[in-house]
């Protein structure tokens, strides 16, 4: 197992950032003495070699695109590789589990799972024999630096758009885990409402790493910056000391936009440019059901808070829900038009439609329960129908228009009132024209990776 290569780690996809879900298990391993292998299929080519060289591969999925992918690489290391013991780790793991172990899987682990991953290797080298099984962890971890040097290079991954031109962008967590429980999201399934914060000097030092690679800004890609307002505060001060010209971006929730108002200013100050929010719905019993944590008048609210600050708002939405009428869907897209919204949201936002894994929250719902068309365990989620066929048709519609969009990198705007005139069709209603654009104006800055799930 210590062989260089025996174990090989492999990312499938990470929102177009370089995969810290891959380099911090690379960290770990090599400080107990391991020599692991890195694969990153959403950038470089599957390698046959590396397959099957491996006595253990284990595959990150921390999110959904990442799970559909993960268990076709799986598929093909088994076929190169038939007795290697496969693992797969990551959010989406663990709430697939039972399908995962059950299939191409021989272990599953969740959670703080790096140092479980360690204590697997161990045992394969000790060639203990060991039935299929699972592993959840909420222990805190003594962290090392993550370890990116066999990485592909910052270039292959998403870019910050700036003022017209693009810049290497760095990806770090100050945080794991979430407190809060929204109802929609895979993270409380799996950690219960606890999170654990990430020594600021092994921030700064993968920070370090990225910028002597060419990075210009990074992302904090915490679930919630603020879930911890004080270290992240510290940790933003640190990084604004060491680096003065480096710029951030994070992902906090609406309410604590609002609770912790008076420190938005400060990371503006310190480099923030914008803020990830999941706004996820104008309606408040939608946002009541998802146990957001707040209202529609909070979205409004935090505009404002940021937008005073000097900081770009950039939210995300789950637009497509059993219970979303037509005409709310129609309000979302007057409301983006109105507040100055329409170049800080990616166009595939308008697309997304709510995503029910097993273990999620929400299938305790009763509300939900007659919309639920059964686990289509092969796509890892349940199905459900919305009561209005029109909506279902205008989801598909609207992901078409906005994948094509994206391929040819259509300006966002010409976009929106593509998508805006394709709601108004499905109620019946003659398209209203959008407030005309210059081509050449000043945009928000965005990461070009538009994806979210």
């Amino acid at each position: 197992m210590r062989a260089p290569g025996a174990i090989l780690l492999v990312a499938c996809y990470e929102l177009g950032h370089q995969p810290l879900a891959v380099a911090w298990p690379a960290a770990f391993l090599e400080r107990r003495g391991y020599a692991p292998a890195v694969l990153d299929v959403s950038v470089e080519p599957f390698d046959e070699g590396k397959a099957a060289r491996a006595r253990l591969v284990a595959i990150s999925v921390p999110m959904h695109t990442a799970l559909r992918l993960g268990v076709m690489i799986a598929e093909r290391v088994r076929a190169v590789n038939p007795t290697c013991h496969i693992a797969f780790y990551g959010l989406y793991a663990a709430l697939n589990a039972d399908v995962l172990l059950g299939g191409v899987a021989d272990s599953v682990l969740a959670g703080e799972s790096e140092d479980a991953l360690v204590a697997l290797a161990q045992e394969l080298e000790l060639a203990a024999p060991r039935a299929p099984g699972r592993r959840a962890v909420l222990e805190k971890l003594a962290f090392p630096v993550p370890r990116r040097g066999a990485l592909p290079p910052l270039a292959k991954y998403g870019h910050l758009e700036r003022d017209g031109r693009r810049e290497l962008v760095g990806y770090v967590e100050a945080s794991r885990g979430c407190r809060h429980a929204c109802r929609h999201c895979p993270i409380p399934p799996v950690y219960g409402r606890r999170f654990f914060v990430v020594p600021r000097q092994v921030v700064l030092a993968d920070v370090r790493q990225q910028v002597e690679a060419g990075a210009t800004h990074i992302t904090f890609g915490d679930p919630d910056f603020l879930n911890g307002p004080g270290h992240a505060l510290a940790v933003a001060r640190e990084l604004h000391a060491g680096f003065p010209s480096l710029t951030f971006d994070f992902t906090a929730k609406i309410e604590h936009l609002l609770r912790h108002r008076e420190r938005l200013a400060m990371l503006a100050v310190l480099g923030g440019v914008f803020v990830v929010s999941a706004a996820e719905s104008l309606s408040d019993e939608i946002l009541r059901r998802l146990d957001k944590g707040h209202t529609r008048a909070d979205i409004v609210a935090a505009l404002g808070a940021a937008r005073g600050a000097g900081i770009v708002l950039r939210p995300t939405w789950v637009p497509f829900t059993p219970w979303t009428a037509l005409d709310d869907y129609r309000e979302l897209l007057d409301f983006v038009d109105a507040h100055d919204l329409v170049d800080a949201i990616d166009p595939v936002q308008y697309s997304i439609r709510l995503l029910v894994p097993p273990g999620s929250l929400l299938l305790g719902d009763p509300a939900l329960a007659p919309f639920v068309a059964g686990l289509d365990a092969g796509a890892f989620h349940h199905r459900w129908i919305h009561p209005d066929p029109r909506m279902d048709g205008l989801q598909a519609a609207v992901a078409a228009l906005v994948a094509e969009a994206a391929d040819r990198r259509e300006d966002s705007a010409v976009t929106f009132g593509r998508v805006r005139e394709l709601a108004d069709r499905a109620a019946g209603i003659a398209p209203r024209p959008l407030a005309a654009r210059p081509a050449d104006r000043r945009r928000p800055p965005r990461l070009t990776e538009p994806w979210f799930c």
